[in-house]
């Protein structure tokens, strides 16, 4: 028998504690303290579970994935059980004309309430020519669709930024949904796939407050993109002592140093991966030894490449937490490199001084 929520059934493969553990790591994304989870939990167990479009456009369907896939499904359990999810490409068992009838008589049932999710880039080259679905190219189903919701979230960085397909040199002109939507809220969960935690703290906010939440200027939401990998890597106090992984496989590489030199763009990646990890996995990508590659960042297939090279021109500030994403976002984003700066240069100042000391020794 299926357990239940303040009388709502859950998914019999979804118990109480997966529910209430669900809630619990929504509220921690979303910086709210634990007395929070009792209003979230009662939101998320609405009998009005809000209704979700969910499109596809030019991607991989790697952010649909990550949901469905993880090692730890009660997740991906826990978001198909707090929306209803009327349309989507990928999980749908129909095709062809009955489940372009479902779209179309969702859209009409549930016009002005609806949540459109939108997963992949957005082709503009000779009219939208390069991706097709029923016939419809994609900027003219997104404008059909995007018209009677009541917010849209851009899953992935295709959806936001355009993605792999708007590298240099776009030969299909890829674009992100915000730039041919501009009557209707976007919100952008940016990644390459996105941490499925941020989608879900976005629709518990939106259920538990009645509003979205506070976005950056890039309309990311600040609880997932407010504050730079860098700032709680772990590896953090290595690049303060000015300690480096000079190359793959060496001694400090073994030693757990700093992953800068072998190109981390963790100094100019706006995401919460350090803290909120894939499907409760106790190791993300720069904790195994494997610098962060931007993929949460506007072109990172351009501005962070080669990855296992150093970015020369990114400016850091000075010392501990830093700014807003808001005042700095901006800055390391529009360029392709920069210098770490003076934060970079006086730990690199103690090594050269505990190296004198040593040889004076």
């Amino acid at each position: 028998m299926a357990d239940t929520v303040n009388n709502k059934s859950l998914d019999p493969r979804l118990d109480r504690r997966g529910f209430l553990k669900g809630c619990t790591m929504a509220a921690a994304a979303l910086g709210l303290s634990e007395t929070m989870v009792p209003k979230m939990v009662e939101a998320a167990t609405s009998a009005q579970r809000p209704p979700v479009i969910w499109m596809h456009y030019q991607e991989c369907t790697g952010c649909t994935e990550t949901l469905l896939r993880g090692a730890h499904p009660d997740l991906a359990r826990l978001i198909l059980d707090v929306i209803s999810l009327e349309y989507h490409e990928t999980v749908m068992a129909a095709a062809g004309h009955q489940v372009e009838q479902v779209l179309q008589e969702s859209m009409e049932k549930n016009a002005g309430k609806y949540i459109l999710v939108v997963e992949g880039g957005i082709p503009t080259a000779e009219n939208g020519v390069y991706c097709k679905v029923a016939g419809k190219t994609a900027m003219d189903s997104l404008a059909e669709v995007a018209s009677k919701a009541a917010a849209i979230i851009a899953y992935g960085t295709c959806a936001t930024f355009g993605g792999v397909q708007a590298a240099s040199p776009n030969p299909t002109e890829s674009v992100g949904v915000d730039i041919l939507v501009l009557d209707k809220p976007v919100i952008n969960i940016s990644g390459c796939p996105p941490n499925p935690v941020n989608f879900l703290g976005t629709i518990l906010h939106y259920l538990t407050f009645n509003r979205l939440p506070a976005l950056d200027q890039l309309n990311r939401p600040k609880f997932a993109y407010g504050r730079r990998i860098h700032d709680h890597c772990e590896r953090r106090a290595h690049f303060d002592e000015g300690r480096y992984v000079e190359q793959f496989g060496d001694e400090y590489h073994k030693l757990g140093y700093c992953l800068y030199k072998v190109g981390c763009k963790g100094p100019a990646t706006f995401a919460n991966c350090p803290v909120a990890r894939f499907n409760e996995a106790g190791v993300w990508p720069v904790a195994v030894g494997h610098g962060c590659i931007g993929c949460t960042e506007p072109n990172f297939w351009d501005t962070m490449t080669p990855f296992y090279e150093r970015i020369p021109n990114v400016s850091v500030p000075g010392a501990g937490i830093v700014a807003d994403a808001d005042e700095l976002g901006t800055k390391v984003l529009g360029v392709t490199a920069a210098a770490v700066g003076i934060h970079a240069a006086v730990g690199i100042g103690k090594r050269l001084i505990k190296g004198k000391s040593d040889s004076d020794e």
